[in-house]
């Protein structure tokens, strides 16, 4: 299978082929649901914390004797039921919501991802994103250049991020360049995976062909 591979103007710069099992993929949807979630629970900070009644303080003594008060009887005013109590089955900061994903599942759901999008036309191969010097304006237009020919006509005008583009190599002038434009998001290759790709509408892969040589070795 081939892909057109297009310069900063919009025109074809020529074509690459892509490996089937990178770009072809079956789409696994349980496969991919079972990473990501793993993939969002590893972000968890798990830091949330609640005091139960024995860790509140206060409430040594009981609040009014047992009977003869008319009122319901109390053993302690930080019961989970008083204001200011403890509080009962709440979260606490030892648990671990860390789970394991191996390489393999990892490199496999992101190839599922990857070649559909490909199939939705949602991925975009460029030569180089490179400008000759750190101007905005100049990377404003190469996305312009590149939205027309994709057909990604409202990426151009978007407020929010919704091309992912991946940079094969860090490189200031591109990355300075690029990263004040509203609709894209910066990121690199190597740090590609199925959770960022889903975020977003489109990719746009820069350097196809070291590009996808890197992705091939991942799986």
């Amino acid at each position: 299978m081939e892909a057109k591979i297009y310069n900063q103007k919009g025109a074809e710069a020529g074509t690459i082929s892509l490996p089937e099992k990178v770009f072809g993929a079956k789409w696994r949807s349980d496969l991919v649901h079972q990473v990501v979630q793993s993939m969002r629970s590893n972000k968890r900070a798990g830091t949330a914390d609640t005091k139960d009644r024995g860790e509140v303080r206060g409430g040594g003594r009981k609040p009014w004797k047992q009977k003869g008060t008319g009122q319901a009887r109390h053993g302690s005013s930080r019961s989970p039921i008083w204001v200011g109590g403890g509080v009962t089955h709440g979260p606490l900061a030892e648990k671990n919501y860390k789970r394991k994903i191996s390489k393999t599942m990892r490199a496999q759901a992101l190839f599922s991802v990857l070649s559909k999008k490909l199939k939705d036309e949602e991925i975009l191969f460029v030569d180089t994103l490179a400008p000759a010097s750190i101007k905005t304006k100049d990377a404003v237009k190469v996305v312009q250049n590149l939205a027309k020919v994709s057909g990604w006509k409202t990426v151009d005008a978007s407020k929010k991020p919704r091309v992912l583009t991946a940079l094969f190599g860090r490189n200031e002038k591109t990355e300075k360049s690029f990263r004040n434009i509203p609709s894209l998001e910066i990121a690199f290759l190597k740090n590609l995976n199925p959770f960022d790709v889903l975020n977003y509408k489109y990719l746009l892969i820069e350097n196809p062909v070291e590009s996808v040589k890197f992705l091939e070795s991942r799986g």
